[in-house]
C-alpha cells in the first residue's frame, strides 16, 4: 500500500511511503522514488543482505513494524533499531548507539549532526554472517540500555532532538535535505522540536517540519 502526502503540503511527488509491512518492504521497496517495485530499487539491490540482517534482529524480543517506510524495531513502544538500504550499502541503525559498548569497533556515526544513533554498514550478506555474534551482542546491549531508563549523554547545546534523529535515520532523502540546510535553518528545527516537553509532541512537530525541510526552508520561513 502506498500513501502520498497531500498536495497542500507543497511537496507532492517528492515523498512516497510504503505503509504495508516489512514483507512488502522487502518485496516492493520503500516506495519513496520512481524505482518502487522495479529492479533498480535500492531495497532490491540489497534484499538478500537485508533479509539476513532482519533474521538477526528478529532473534531478539524486539517488536517489528514498518515505520516511515523502513523496518523499525521497538521495545515497549520505544524505537530501538532500524534497518535500511542506501545506494552503496545497507545498515543496521541503533538509535541510542552512542551509549553502547562496541568491542568489535563496528559502529559508525552516520552523519555530522548525529548525536544519539550509530550504524553498522554492510556491503554484502557475507558481512552480516561474519558479524552475526557482534550484532547480537550490540542488540542485547541496546535492550539492556533501553530497560535501564537512562538517557544518552550528549552535549545539549549541539544535540538534535532524538525524535528528529530517528526520522533522519529512517529516510535517506529526508536526511540529505536536512543536511543541505544552512546551520541556522537546522538550528531552527532543533529549537522548535526540542522545545516540546513530551515525546509525542516532539514526534508530531517532526512530522509538521518535514515538508519545509524537504523544500529547503527553516522552520520560521514561509
Amino acid at each position: 500500500m502506498i500513501s502520498w502526502r497531500a498536495e497542500s503540503e507543497g511537496w507532492e511527488g517528492r515523498f512516497v511511503v510504503n505503509t504495508g509491512d516489512v514483507d512488502s518492504y522487502l518485496e516492493d521497496g520503500c516506495g519513496r522514488c520512481k524505482h518502487y517495485q522495479t529492479p533498480e530499487c535500492k531495497v532490491h539491490q540489497w534484499a538478500e543482505g537485508l533479509r539476513a540482517l532482519r533474521e538477526v534482529v528478529r532473534a531478539t524480543e524486539l517488536e517489528e513494524q514498518l515505520k516511515w517506510g523502513s523496518p523499525c524495531y521497538s521495545l515497549e513502544g520505544q524505537n530501538v533499531a532500524m534497518i535500511g538500504a542506501y545506494r552503496d550499502n545497507f545498515v543496521l541503525s541503533l538509535l541510542k548507539g552512542a551509549a553502547l559498548p562496541d568491542p568489535a569497533k563496528i559502529l559508525e556515526k552516520p552523519g555530522p549532526n548525529t548525536r544519539y544513533a550509530r550504524v553498522v554498514r554492510f556491503r554484502s550478506v557475507d558481512e552480516v554472517v561474519e558479524r552475526r555474534d557482534a550484532l547480537a551482542q550490540l542488540l542485547h546491549e541496546a535492550l539492556v540500555f533501553e530497560r535501564s531508563g537512562k538517557e544518552v549523554e550528549v552535549d545539549a547545546d549541539d544535540a538534535l532532538p532524538a525524535e528528529l534523529e530517528e526520522r533522519l535515520e529512517a529516510d535517506a532523502d529526508f536526511k540529505e535535505a536536512f543536511e543541505a540546510l544552512t546551520p541556522g535553518r537546522q538550528r531552527s528545527y532543533q529549537i522548535y522540536i526540542g522545545g516540546a516537553k513530551k515525546r509525542e509532541t516532539r514526534e508530531a512537530r517532526v512530522e509538521r517540519a518535514v515538508p519545509k525541510i524537504m523544500e529547503g526552508k527553516g522552520w520560521n520561513e514561509r
